[in-house]
């Protein structure tokens, strides 16, 4: 917290006070009064920290990403038929398989890799992938790290591609494919369905409520409506139900393809998080996505 203002760092130990006393409608107070001095708390089983606000302006000033990588391009016309997002934060060996296996497999399309190195002491893969590096200087929340990504890319069609997720074939030129229906708005190899928005279930090749982020590929035009992942998922669990339903509600379609050439590991978003807190902070991002489209009984494909 040291290059936090010494204001934010009070109200930070209060909100730190408030969540162990277990009065949480305390924190969420403390919470606002600090993101409007321009911080958040990040909180970890190791305790709180604080971070600056990603800011929304390419001219705001940050001290953890550099300027000319906020202003987003999603307005501009692609002039590729796909971009690869990923993020690498602790795991950086991660990165490095899943760059293997695009050099091993090169896509037949035209593409770009996107890397948000995310306060990670990683290195850009070597080789002639053609890579655009993002670093920042301070650990983002996922969303942000997501959203920073997404928002550099030049393709018409945009693959958030989980590190997990070894490509063991030309995966993307089919995934690509899938958008030559002019009504689909995402799709992926790992799609899920839900009879209440409650429960979801994997589902087969088709309509789907939604895809999940291990490979989540997004038409530029559709995501640029919805301007991203709502930054208040700082971690991946439940966004990528949030966004599906979000662009859905725009009027897109889902779809899970085929299964794809693609093999997952660790997950280490999951793995490296204790149980208590994958609990905590499951049922908080559950309950932001209920908040939002529990009560949209519409966009669900098997409501019958």
């Amino acid at each position: 917290m040291s290059d936090a203002p010494p204001e934010a760092q009070q109200l930070a130990e209060e909100r730190a006070a408030a969540r162990e006393r277990r009065d949480f409608g305390a924190a969420d107070e403390l919470r606002d009064r600090l993101r409007s001095l321009g911080w958040e708390p990040v909180d970890g089983p190791s305790g709180s920290r604080l971070r600056p606000i990603l800011p929304a302006s390419p001219d705001a000033e940050t001290g953890y990403a550099r300027p000319e990588h906020l202003a987003s391009r999603l307005d501009e016309p692609a002039t590729l038929d796909a971009s690869l997002v990923t993020l690498v934060d602790d795991h950086p060996d991660d990165l490095a398989r899943l760059a293997a296996g695009l050099a091993a497999h090169p896509p037949s399309v035209s593409w770009e890799l996107v890397v948000v190195a995310n306060a990670s002491d990683a290195s850009s893969p070597a080789g002639s992938l053609p890579v655009t590096w993002l670093p920042t200087s301070a650990r983002l929340g996922w969303a942000d790290a997501a959203n920073l990504g997404l928002r550099r890319t030049r393709g018409a069609v945009l693959v958030l591609l989980d590190g997990s997720v070894e490509p063991t074939g030309d995966f993307l030129s089919p995934l690509v494919a899938a958008f030559g229906d002019p009504t689909v708005g995402l799709a992926g190899p790992w799609g899920v369905t839900s009879a209440d928005a409650r429960h979801f279930a994997d589902a087969d090749p088709g309509p789907v409520d939604a895809v999940l982020g291990y490979c989540l590929a997004l038409r530029r035009e559709a995501l640029a409506a919805v301007g991203g992942f709502d930054h208040r998922f700082r971690w991946y669990r439940h966004a990528d139900l949030d966004l599906s339903f979000a662009m859905r509600d725009r009027g897109w379609r889902a779809v899970a393809t085929d299964p794809l050439p693609l093999e997952r590991h660790e997950h280490r978003g999951w793995s490296d998080v204790s149980e208590a807190e994958r609990e905590r902070l499951s049922r908080r991002n559950f309950y932001r996505f209920l908040d939002h489209w529990g009560k949209r009984p519409d966009l669900l494909v098997r409501r019958d």
